[in-house]
């Protein structure tokens, strides 16, 4: 009897350990891995580097946190940033990521610095944004990646500097505050990846930057970001709930700005 259970404590003390392995494991290397994965397929998708500071993964509560998420300018700007993000959160059903789809219930990016530079008749933000991929390409390797659900995505207190060539007597720097950015049911529709996440994002915080910029801003840098998201981002009728009536209250300054916008939420154009 003493050695069965003798037998029975040894099998639930290795098992208990090699929970514990795989948890830690995973904790490391699985964070290690989803640091990787979100470093390189930004990078490849904007155009430009983007670099984590840290990810942190707690795979018993399906959460990983994100930190110093940065996205550098293309070259030839003053700035070295495009992007600073403060605090990303992602709740995930830890069991699918052993499914070809990987299920997420909440994306939230928080506290994110947007800064916009002039440079001759472009600006940096319509560089990241002409880069943009208008469908999901093929991947080179030949195997298709996993495809993503987000039931909700959240981007929340965004900052927008945006700089403007210098005028002698005139404030070459306009601030902006967007507005909350939700997104809801992605991938569910069509197929998501990573690298169309990303995409959405940038899009998403250009509609924001367009529509708020609207009698703001330079008419030139209103309408080139509304007529660039036109030709290279596909968002659908429902992915951002900016409204049509937001659109309809800008000024007559910005309105013509919006024709490229508008049809991004089916509008005629």
């Amino acid at each position: 009897m003493k050695s069965a259970k003798k037998i029975l404590a040894y099998v639930v003390v290795s098992i208990a350990v090699i929970l514990l392995v795989l948890i830690v494991g995973f904790h490391i290397f699985g964070a290690g891995m989803i640091k990787a994965v979100v470093e390189k397929t930004a990078s490849s998708t904007l155009g430009v580097p983007v670099t984590v500071k840290s990810i942190d993964l707690s795979i018993l509560r399906g959460k990983v946190e994100i930190k110093g998420l940065v996205v550098k300018n293309p070259p030839g700007y003053a700035n070295e940033t495009l992007l600073e993000l403060g605090d990303g959160v992602v709740n995930l059903d830890i069991g699918s990521l052993m499914s070809n789809t990987i299920k997420i219930q909440l994306v939230k990016l928080d506290n994110t610095t947007l800064t916009i530079e002039q440079k001759g008749l472009t600006n940096n933000l319509n560089e990241i944004l002409a880069k943009l991929p208008k469908e999901e390409a093929t991947p080179k390797t030949g195997k298709p990646g996993k495809n993503l659900t987000v039931d909700k995505l959240e981007i929340t207190n965004t900052n927008v500097r945006v700089k403007l060539l210098p005028i002698p007597g005139k404030s070459d720097t306009i601030s902006l505050k967007l507005d909350p950015i939700v997104m809801e049911n992605l991938g569910t529709d069509k197929k998501l990846s990573v690298a169309s996440l990303v995409a959405k994002v940038m899009g998403a915080l250009a509609v924001g930057v367009a529509k708020q910029g609207a009698g703001v801003l330079p008419d030139d840098i209103v309408k080139g970001i509304g007529s660039t998201l036109d030709k290279t981002a596909e968002f659908g009728k429902d992915a951002v709930k900016v409204g049509q009536k937001a659109l309809e209250k800008t000024t007559d300054a910005g309105k013509g700005a919006f024709e490229g916008i508008k049809g991004l939420f089916g509008g005629k154009k």
